[in-house]
């Protein structure tokens, strides 16, 4: 059961934000400036990666590199959080570079999402690190990525994100695909990341714990693959309960006729996850969609699909760490 055993401290007034490019890499500079910017308007520092302006066609450069990126941020004793540029495509090339023993004996929080995925299982499996699945650092200067998910990430790094999940604030109806009610670590992260990390050294270990997975763009029948190989290598076996954030843009709509139109999302998602026989909740905003709820990972949750909540109750930043 994946639980992490390693925090990091909380955002101080006018900390440093160590940025990394971990996956694709920016396509128009402003898309960094734009970032920095943000955080230096509210008094924070940024400290920028050495290979941030690195490209090698999509990806942000040389593995290696992104690798050497990532370990120097943790080891650097002025950066007090570490946030993913974005996310995208190849982060998984980091993980055979990477000394996680020296990120184990650095913890801090890492806050990223979606392609980052890769690197949130991987950092809970080798160095118990809780993580944060949240906005990287080119959403900050996003004006798309409006504030309420700015602001629930500065919560959340301030002050580790216990209390209830807030619902999408356009439209807060959230629906149990099965009732009832667990407490265990919550793991997980974008769905085809986790799926591609079985059989892998960083593959997720979600026995015992709730399980969260969100995903973007891929049709229910790709989604229904990613699900029939969880349940055939036993990941799904002795899960404690499961959170479905935002499936955007996944259900059949005319811009993609090529994509079957059945099954549904919703269909799916009873097909599959309702005979589990464990609490089952949908529709959170944890994902690709215009909000985003930050949520530390590998810390002890409490979903309850009955009142339609999932609670965070150990904090993902500890002021003793």
């Amino acid at each position: 059961m994946s639980h992490a055993t390693r925090f990091g401290r909380p955002l101080p007034d006018g900390g440093c934000v160590g940025v990394v490019a971990t996956s694709t890499a920016w396509y128009n500079r402003s898309e960094v400036l734009r970032g920095v910017a943000w955080w230096e308007e509210r008094g924070y520092r940024v400290k920028l990666g050495a290979h941030i302006w690195d490209r090698d066609d999509h990806h942000a450069g040389h593995p290696k590199d992104r690798a050497a990126d990532l370990l120097a941020m943790f080891a650097d004793p002025e950066v007090d959080v570490v946030q993913a540029f974005q996310g995208g495509y190849t982060a998984a090339q980091m993980l055979p570079y990477l000394d996680f023993d020296l990120i184990a004996s650095n913890p801090k929080p890492f806050v990223g999402f979606s392609d980052v995925t890769a690197l949130h299982t991987a950092l809970l499996e080798r160095s118990g690190l809780a993580t944060f699945y949240g906005p990287g650092m080119a959403g900050m200067g996003d004006p798309e990525r409006g504030d309420w998910s700015k602001q629930r990430l500065l919560e959340v790094l301030r002050t580790g994100g216990t209390g209830p999940v807030p619902p999408n604030p356009d439209d807060p109806y959230v629906r149990a695909i099965r009732g009832g009610r667990v407490t265990a670590p919550l793991v997980g992260g974008c769905l085809w990341l986790l799926q591609h990390a079985i059989g892998t050294p960083w593959a997720p270990d979600l026995d015992g714990a709730i399980f969260f997975w969100e995903d973007v763009d891929s049709p229910t029948t790709h989604l229904e693959a990613h699900l029939v190989h969880l349940q055939q290598a036993g990941l799904l076996d002795r899960i404690a309960g499961v959170v479905v954030g935002e499936l955007e843009r996944c259900d059949w709509r005319e811009d993609r006729p090529e994509w079957a139109r059945i099954p549904s999302v919703e269909d799916l998602l009873e097909r599959y996850l309702e005979p589990l026989g464990v609490p089952v909740l949908y529709r959170l905003p944890l994902g690709h969609g215009k909000h985003l709820a930050t949520i530390p990972l590998g810390v002890r949750a409490t979903l309850d699909a009955d009142a339609g909540t999932l609670a965070i109750d150990e904090p993902g930043v500890r002021t003793d760490a």
